[in-house]
């Protein structure tokens, strides 16, 4: 029998039919895709000026219909606003002329100030610190001193930010301040020139048990990286073979500050962050130089309030399996804010990406303006348990451990801050309505103490009850009953917060140490490894068990 030649396996089609029919097919594919893309383009435009018309209609109406006349500038400049608070992003502003300029004096110009640390206590701002080596320390300022009048201006009343603004200015300039002092009569005037103040990064370097350093780094400006090295060779020069880093309560700074710190202990070429926006390639950072501590034992504290650049270092050391991170989880601040300058000298800083550690976790933790205007987390709180930390995404170290993702720096040892008895949360809630009052009087309590007691003082009985006498006098009465079943803690806050005054901060700190959980942790930790190695595999060798704190001496 004859095949057909169509039907045979070897056969080819007829291709002038079959090209027919796949034209034919994609001329009407095509013929009713158009009509429906034309459809959506037209739906899509007509939207769009739909939308527009809306704002243009809301516009002319309040110009012209609100109760209260509002200038054209006035109204653009509120609608702008809208439009960027309604991207729900805490950290996108549009700014106006002067508000530019305050921002950019803030992170970038040079200004002058005079070098101390304000806040408003009944009605006056008080000076609550000041800086060494800056104006202020200079001219005899000392802690509770309240600034009375600035130049020709009196200052009752004021805020710190109106304060703050007067007392700034071009360095070299000159500005006049009036200052009340307890127990001096008339004020004090004193005329200081503005400089360029600098806050050290880090402030003071202990060492415990003659092995352990401890070096606070309290924020990254531009001269962190140098005094971070600069304190752990000083820490190593007095014989420490380990390191604490300590990050708590640093919410970041210079971002190229975090790289170049991440560096002293990462090996050149390793990748230290990256950052990644809404298109185009990640932005790799990595290390640029051989490390200073290639070997060095270290351990990361934390808390939920290190922020940013903190993050960037703790993050890269921790993935990089070059430190153990220890507290709690941190504040999750990994976004990158753009500058965009527009007409009229307005500017809208938004953001346009965020930072990731080397092994890719966010940094950022979800954020939302609450209904106050607050910034508010929607993502776990810093002080997690552990079923609400392995629910978080998972990831691995360069050398294989698991690490936790979903924004900020989960620590590998989570150590919560020491947690106070119920009768001592009653105190100091009892207390906090006057915090200012408290802080304010103990500084001037301790300015007459200073030079009568010695560095290893007792808050006894006799001094107790003087201080409790000074605080009912300057209208801060504490309740009797509170105060007995709160004594110890009442004490220990009273003896920290004076020794920290008379005799500095480092001084407070071998003296309460115990009070620190967290570093008390990490000197363990530390004494009980010999090496990196052994203090990345520390909770695998101990079974997390920890040894009991008074263990732990402390001298310098």
């Amino acid at each position: 029998m004859k095949m057909d030649q169509t039907s045979h396996p070897n056969a080819q089609p007829p291709m002038k039919k079959l090209s027919a029919r796949i034209f034919k097919r994609t001329a009407i594919a095509t013929a009713i895709l158009v009509p429906v893309f034309f459809a959506a383009f037209v739906v899509q435009r007509s939207d769009v000026v739909a939308s527009a018309r809306l704002l243009e209609q809301v516009l002319q109406l309040t110009s012209s219909k609100f109760v209260d006349t509002i200038g054209a500038n006035e109204l653009y400049e509120k609608a702008a606003k809208g439009l960027v608070r309604e991207l729900n992003d805490p950290y996108s502003v549009l700014f106006s002329p002067k508000e530019l300029e305050q921002f950019t004096q803030q992170t970038g110009g040079k200004y002058g100030g005079v070098g101390m640390e304000i806040s408003e206590v009944q009605g006056y701002v008080t000076v609550q610190r000041v800086f060494p080596n800056t104006p202020a320390a200079q001219g005899g300022v000392q802690e509770g001193d309240k600034i009375l009048q600035i130049d020709t201006s009196v200052a009752r009343g004021w805020t710190t930010q109106q304060v703050s603004d007067k007392l700034k200015g071009v360095p070299g300039t000159q500005v006049d301040v009036k200052f009340g002092r307890s127990g001096v009569a008339e004020p004090i005037p004193v005329t200081f020139t503005r400089a360029i103040v600098h806050i050290p990064a880090v402030p003071y370097t202990l060492v415990f048990d003659g092995e352990v350093g401890y070096v606070l780094l309290q924020q990254f400006s531009e001269t962190a990286t140098e005094e971070l090295e600069n304190g752990i060779k000083e820490v190593v020069k007095a014989g420490a073979k380990k390191v604490v880093v300590d990050l708590r309560s640093n919410p970041g700074g210079i971002l190229d500050q975090a790289i170049a710190s991440s560096n002293l202990f990462l090996p050149e070429g390793v990748e230290v962050a990256s950052v990644r926006g809404r298109s185009g390639s990640p932005q790799i950072y990595n290390a640029t130089t051989s490390p200073t501590f290639p070997e060095i034992p270290v351990v990361v504290l934390i808390d939920g309030r290190s922020a940013s650049a903190s993050e960037i270092l703790a993050g890269a050391l921790q993935d990089h399996d070059r430190a153990l991170v220890v507290g709690t989880t941190s504040f999750g601040k990994g976004l990158v804010q753009s500058l965009f300058n527009l007409d009229g000298g307005y500017a809208l800083k938004m953001t346009t990406a965020k930072w990731y550690t080397p092994v890719g976790r966010t940094i950022q933790k979800d954020r939302a303006v609450d209904a106050n205007g607050e910034i508010a987390d929607i993502g776990p709180d810093s002080i997690e348990s552990d079923s609400s930390i392995k629910a978080r995404p998972k990831f691995t170290s360069t050398g294989g451990r698991t690490l936790y993702g979903g924004g900020g720096i989960t620590p590998d040892i989570i150590v919560a801050p020491d947690t106070l008895l119920t009768t001592e949360q009653k105190l100091f809630a009892a207390m906090a309505p006057k915090t200012q009052i408290l802080l304010t009087q103990l500084l001037e309590f301790a300015a007459e103490k200073k030079g009568k007691l010695p560095a290893n003082f007792e808050v006894t009985d006799e001094l107790r009850n003087e201080f409790v006498k000074r605080l009912a006098d300057n209208d801060m009465v504490i309740d009797s009953v509170l105060l007995r079943s709160a004594d110890t803690a009442f004490r220990r806050f009273v003896g920290a917060r004076l020794t920290a005054s008379m005799f500095g901060d480092s001084t407070a700190k071998r003296k309460y140490l115990t009070d620190d959980n967290q570093l008390v942790r990490a000197i363990e930790m530390l004494k009980n490894s010999s090496d990196t190695k052994e203090l990345i595999s520390y909770l695998e060798r101990t079974n997390g068990k920890s040894t009991p704190a008074k263990k732990v001496a402390r001298k310098k």
